[in-house]
C-alpha cells in the first residue's frame, strides 16, 4: 500500500511519515519546498512537491501510484486568517478534487474536535480555523465520492505519547492528545480503513489499534 501525506513537513505530518514508514509501507511525502526534502528522507519518506496555492490539476502528477491520500496540512498559528482559508480550507478541497481526478478512492483528513459545534468556535479563540475545518469536512462528506475518514483530535500537545485514546471525548476529563498519538491514529486508519467515518478522540485508556479496530 502506498500513501501520500500532504503537509508531511508539519508537526503531525512528520510523525505520520516516520511511523508509517516504520511499518514498511511506501510513503510519499507532500512538501511545499525542495529545502524540506532532506528532513523527509531522513524520516523514511519519499518527497514530492505539492503546492497548495496552485491548482488541483497541478497536484495530480504527485499522486501517481498512490492508494491513500492523507491531508495533514495547516497554515500554522503564525499566519493570518487569509492563509487559514488558503491552506486549511481551499488547499484541503483542492486536494480532494485532485485525489478524485487521480482516480484514488481513499482520503483521510486531520480535522479538529469541536468542528461541528458552532457554539465552540468563538470560545476557542481561533474561530477562522474551525470555520475552515468545518467547511472542508462538509465538502469531503457531501461533495465527493471519496471513501473518507475524518480524524478529529482534541487539543494538540508535544507531550510524550501514551499510545492510548478514548473515542468518547465528551465524557473524558482530558481534552488533549499528543501529536505523536494523533499520528498513530492516522497510521491505524491507513492500515485498517474506516470509510465514511468521523473519529473524535482524546487521550484515554484504550490502545490506539484496539480503538480503531
Amino acid at each position: 500500500m502506498t500513501t501520500l501525506i500532504i503537509g508531511a513537513h508539519g508537526h503531525v505530518g512528520q510523525h505520520i511519515v516516520k511511523q508509517l514508514a516504520a511499518t514498511g509501507e511506501q510513503v510519499y511525502a507532500g512538501i511545499r519546498s525542495a529545502t524540506q526534502a532532506d528532513t523527509i528522507t531522513a524520516l523514511g519518506g519519499q518527497p514530492r512537491i505539492i503546492d497548495l496555492m496552485g491548482s488541483a490539476e497541478a497536484m495530480v502528477p504527485a499522486m501517481a501510484g498512490v492508494d491513500t491520500v492523507v491531508f495533514s496540512a495547516g497554515s500554522g498559528g503564525s499566519t493570518g486568517d487569509d492563509m487559514t482559508l488558503n491552506i486549511d480550507l481551499d488547499g484541503a478541497i483542492k486536494s480532494m478534487i485532485a485525489t478524485e481526478k487521480a482516480g484514488i478512492k481513499r482520503f483521510i483528513i486531520v480535522s479538529a474536535l469541536g468542528t461541528d459545534d458552532r457554539t465552540f468556535w468563538d470560545k476557542s479563540g481561533i474561530r477562522p480555523y474551525y470555520v475552515a475545518k468545518y467547511y472542508a469536512d462538509q465538502w469531503l462528506r457531501h461533495q465527493t465520492q471519496l471513501d473518507y475518514t475524518i480524524v478529529r483530535p482534541g487539543i494538540l500537545t508535544n507531550d510524550a505519547p501514551t499510545g492510548k485514546i478514548t473515542l468518547d471525548p465528551a465524557n473524558s476529563d482530558l481534552k488533549s492528545i499528543s501529536r505523536e498519538d494523533v499520528a498513530a491514529v492516522v497510521v491505524a486508519v491507513v492500515q485498517h480503513p474506516q470509510p465514511k467515518q468521523t473519529i473524535e478522540f482524546v487521550t484515554g485508556n484504550v490502545a490506539i489499534t484496539d480503538a480503531i479496530h
